[in-house]
Parts: structure tokens; C-alpha cells; sequence
């Protein structure tokens, strides 16, 4: 009888579950939305899908090319602005031309989408500069985006939904990219308390590995032979050659399993911008549910071993 019991009311968490997260928010159409990183990826999918929904969005591209691409798929529902994120001149103008248009409406979302992957390799093939480049794209920048864009999500009590990673909960290799997403997980936490006050609601995406123009196989690798390149002799020694070519086919044969159905993390996005209810974290990806984040619970001892057990051993 108890387990009977157990079940209904395990069902009936689950419907109160599902019935809170599908209502969605009225009058979307009139609400104004800037998403970093339109170039290509899950910036450039989510600019197209909000903007067919009937939103409001302010696109912003690193590239003249990427906003002019961008806004021959689109229509007038959709703006660009050429924006570098590790530029704060860059970041101040774009916030100025945001205000200028969005004027007494606010800015009902934000969307730090922007961001670097092509850091694959163990820290000591890299410089200070290497992991400088990633973090103040993926973190810094995104810090400067938001505070600069905070008092017209406020007005509106408005989303800022944060792009991480599964890379955020566990670290899998060496690089700035494990440590910017870290970082962006502790940004938000900190975010969403201080602005709960204010009736802004922040969440975090944490996608696994999906295939999209930053998670190619030519440019991660065209990046890991540039580390190895310039690694000093006696490093190199150290590692060996044979060391070099397992450690890119083991990358290789991971980043074979990308998903390419990008639109899951979008989705994830979008719902985080027009859900009444939006969820704190969204994790992205079979990957992400059922194998990062349960090793991100396993004690140390092994999630070290899962981790290191298919790695190539250095020569000495």
C-alpha cells in the first residue's frame, strides 16, 4: 500500500512539476532582448528563434559579416550592433545605443551567450596569456555586459540568463575555459541573491558537448597543435610526441559524440526568458544529466579516476 502511495504522490510532484514550468508569460511580443554572440552557434539559432516568436532582439556580432548574414534571416523585429566584449569602450557604446532604443521599455533580457572553446590542452602547454584571452571573454566580458545593461533589466524586472557549461561543474582539461565557466557559475549565484530583491531573475545553461561553430574538430585541434607548437623543448620531451597524437585522438573520438541538435540548449533559453517560472540551472544534454553532473557528485577519488582512465600517459 505504501508504495502505491509513494508512486501517486510521486506522480503528482511531477504534474505540479510540468504544469508550473510550461506557463508562459503574455505580451512577449513588446519585450526587448540583447543577445551576445550572434555570429554563428547558439547565439545566431536563438536571435532567429526569438525574433520568429515575435520578440524584440537586439543581436549583437563580433563581425560586420555575421550581422549582415544574421539580418538577411530575419526581419525588422531584428538589430544588430557590433560588439567585442573585451572591449569595454565596445561593451559602454553598445549600452548606450541598447538605451537609445529600448528607451522607457526597459530591457526585459539578457542573454551572455558569447563566448571562446578552442582552449583544449594541459595548463602547462599554456601561457598566462592563453588563459587571459578565454577568461576575459567568457568571464570578464560577460561581468562588463551585465553591469552596464543592469539598470534596464531592473527596471523592468527582467531575465539575465548566463551561458556556462558542464565544463563549469567539473573540470575536464587544462586552460582558461573549466575556470571562466566556474566562474560564470559563481557570477550568477552571487547575481541572482543580490537581484532578487529587485524581482530579476537570473539563470545559468549548462550545455554538454554539442557540434557548433565554436565545438568544431578542425579548429579545437588546429588549437591544440598551436599549444604544443610553442611548448618548450624539454616540455615536450617530457610528454613525448606519442603523448601529443593519443591525447588529440582522445579528443577526437569525445568530440565525435557531439550532439547536433543545438536547439536543445536554445530551447533552454528561450525558456528562461518567457517561462513564468524559470528554472535556476538548465542542463542541456543527455552528456550533461547523465554523466558531468552525477562525476560532479562522485567524491574525488573517483571522479579523478573516471577522468583520467582513458588519458595518454607522458613519456616520463
Amino acid at each position: 500500500m505504501w508504495f502505491y502511495l509513494l508512486l501517486v504522490v510521486l506522480a503528482l510532484m511531477l504534474l505540479y512539476r510540468w504544469h508550473r514550468q510550461s506557463q508562459i508569460l503574455d505580451n512577449l511580443s513588446g519585450k526587448y532582448v540583447l543577445i551576445t554572440g550572434c555570429d554563428s552557434g547558439f547565439g545566431n539559432l536563438l536571435a532567429k528563434q526569438l525574433e520568429r516568436r515575435g520578440m524584440l532582439v537586439l543581436a549583437s556580432c563580433l563581425t560586420e559579416k555575421g550581422a549582415e548574414d544574421l539580418k538577411k534571416e530575419t526581419s525588422h523585429r531584428l538589430q544588430t550592433v557590433i560588439l567585442d566584449v573585451t572591449d569595454s569602450h565596445s561593451v559602454s557604446s553598445a549600452a548606450k545605443w541598447v538605451t537609445n532604443i529600448v528607451g522607457e521599455a526597459g530591457l526585459w533580457g539578457l542573454v551572455n551567450n558569447a563566448g571562446f572553446a578552442h582552449t583544449i590542452s594541459p595548463n602547462e602547454w599554456q601561457t598566462k596569456e592563453d588563459f587571459a584571452k578565454v577568461l576575459n571573454i567568457n568571464l570578464l566580458g560577460m561581468v562588463d555586459v551585465t553591469l552596464n545593461l543592469l539598470p534596464l533589466i531592473r527596471k523592468v524586472r527582467g531575465r539575465i540568463v548566463n551561458v556556462s557549461s558542464a565544463a563549469g561543474r567539473i573540470s575536464m582539461f587544462g586552460g582558461g575555459y573549466c575556470i571562466s565557466k566556474y566562474g560564470v557559475q559563481a557570477f550568477s549565484d552571487s547575481l541572482r541573491r543580490e537581484m532578487r530583491a529587485f524581482g530579476v531573475k537570473v539563470s545559468i545553461i549548462e550545455p554538454g558537448s554539442f557540434r557548433t561553430a565554436v565545438c568544431m574538430f578542425d579548429p579545437m585541434m588546429k588549437s591544440l597543435k598551436s599549444y604544443w607548437d610553442k611548448v618548450p623543448a624539454e616540455i615536450k620531451e617530457l610528454y613525448g610526441e606519442q603523448y601529443f597524437q593519443q591525447y588529440a585522438n582522445y579528443w577526437k573520438y569525445l568530440l565525435s559524440y557531439s550532439s547536433s541538435q543545438v536547439s536543445k540548449v536554445t530551447d533552454c533559453m528561450e525558456h528562461a526568458l518567457t517561462a513564468v517560472y524559470p528554472w535556476t540551472r538548465y542542463s542541456a544534454g543527455w552528456d550533461c544529466k547523465f554523466l558531468y553532473l552525477p562525476a560532479s557528485y562522485l567524491p574525488t577519488v573517483l571522479s579523478d579516476y573516471l577522468l583520467c582512465l582513458f588519458l595518454p600517459k607522458p613519456a616520463h
